[in-house]
């Protein structure tokens, strides 16, 4: 958080800013979930004595619309949205309980509650939510350089591999519908009412984007056949594309691999898996 633009100044105006949301919502808040990262999030109570969450986000690109996703979605294969607070980037949220991580099942559970949960998501939607094609084209774009900033890291070939899938796939994209772009093991949570999508980060695009960050996901194995396990699975059982779920694992793979000057070895390897399966 405190290496992202403008944070500091976020961070300073934080506490005045949860004492808003609390007196607006008329709110009791317990510690902050430990597992926040680019947003605080905290257990809340309402007045009437129910559970919620308050949620206040840092602003930035990929957090855009979430609250806009979630009213779409409506409580239906993500949390429910109770209310939004644009001006101060907060969200009041249904509370999943007991929250246990998807994480933390058996790989072979967790695909089957992931491919429940994924058409659910998959609904025809357009603006305000940015497109697939938009953000696909600033990988192109922004490849290149974090591969330079971070001083050559890898093989020049991965990268170049990448940027063909891409030159490949943004054009040629199927049906256009709403997708949260990084749906991993520890953004769905068990709630009394099922497993449930948090933290979306939306786009419009078409649904094998929305396969990459399960294909990639570390918590169930981090291996070839586990890559290969992911994909093949995952595309048969939802009958999506094979070729084109791997190649956009591949490019969104390596275009969320830097951070500053850090490439991921794991990112790494992965697209290096990617390549072979």
């Amino acid at each position: 958080m405190r290496g992202l633009p403008a944070a500091s100044e976020w961070l300073r105006e934080l506490p005045a800013r949860v004492e808003r949301c609390v007196r607006h919502w008329d709110l009791k808040l317990a510690p902050p979930f430990p597992q926040s990262f680019v947003s605080v999030v905290f257990p809340a109570t309402r007045r009437d004595g129910s559970t919620a969450v308050l949620k206040i986000q840092y602003a930035h690109q990929e957090s855009e619309h979430e609250a806009e996703a979630l009213r779409v979605w409506n409580g239906t294969g993500a949390v429910k949205l109770f209310d939004h607070n644009p001006e101060e980037h907060a969200m009041l949220l249904e509370r999943c309980q007991p929250g246990d991580h998807l994480a933390g099942v058996q790989q072979d559970q967790a695909l089957r509650v992931f491919a429940d949960i994924l058409p659910k998501l998959w609904i025809a939607a357009g603006p305000p939510f940015r497109r697939l094609a938009d953000e696909a084209a600033q990988w192109v774009e922004r490849l290149p350089a974090e591969w330079e900033a971070a001083g050559r890291p890898f093989e020049r070939s991965l990268i170049d591999s990448a940027l063909a899938a891409l030159d490949l796939l943004i054009d040629s994209q199927g049906e256009q519908v709403l997708l949260s772009q990084d749906l991993h093991a520890d953004n769905v949570l068990r709630a009394q009412r099922g497993w449930l999508a948090i933290d979306p980060k939306p786009l419009v695009g078409e649904r094998e984007l929305a396969l990459a960050p399960i294909i990639r996901g570390y918590d169930f194995g981090h291996s070839r056949a586990d890559v290969c396990k992911r994909l093949d699975w995952l595309t048969t059982t939802l009958q999506l594309d094979r070729e084109r779920a791997r190649k956009w694992a591949l490019a969104q793979t390596l275009a969320w691999c830097f951070e500053g000057t850090v490439a991921y070895d794991q990112h790494i390897q992965t697209a290096r898996w990617l390549l072979e399966v």
